[in-house]
């Protein structure tokens, strides 16, 4: 009886670590501003940490007016253009939530947003992976 409850506790050890070494790594890109250097960074970045690990972008504060559809595609240097960079990211099955609060203060809706982006919610910035968060600020 004493092995058993032995070997059940490793066995319960093993699958917890199990779990946790297989978890898949997350990164939230959070984009706070308009700069196109800032803007275009972040979208690359994310698009080329999507294809090894899960992305979350969060945009808010001055950020919203790059993902607005009536603006312009961001363009800065060598970079890929922004709309060619979101259109990327939402095809790739990454989110890319916007703040409703920082929306409405520059004067817009989500009805004004590139399509497939959404506005936030809480557990969007927990939901998108199961291993650890780590979060780059643009």
């Amino acid at each position: 009886m004493k092995m058993f409850r032995t070997l059940l506790l490793f066995s319960i050890v093993l699958l917890s670590l199990s779990n946790v070494l297989l978890a898949k790594n997350g990164f939230l890109v959070h984009i706070t501003s308009n700069d196109p250097h800032r803007v275009s960074m972040a979208l690359t970045f994310a698009e080329k940490m999507s294809h090894d690990y899960d992305v979350f972008v969060y945009v808010d504060i001055d950020g919203v007016v790059a993902m607005l559809k009536d603006k312009e595609s961001i363009r800065f240097k060598n970079f890929e253009a922004s709309r060619t960079l979101i259109d990327k990211l939402v095809k790739s099955g990454v989110q890319i939530s916007v703040c409703k609060m920082c929306l409405e203060a520059h004067g817009h809706t989500q009805y004004d947003l590139i399509a497939g982006l959404k506005i936030a919610e809480g557990k969007d910035f927990f939901g998108f992976t199961s291993g650890r968060i780590i979060t780059i600020d643009y």
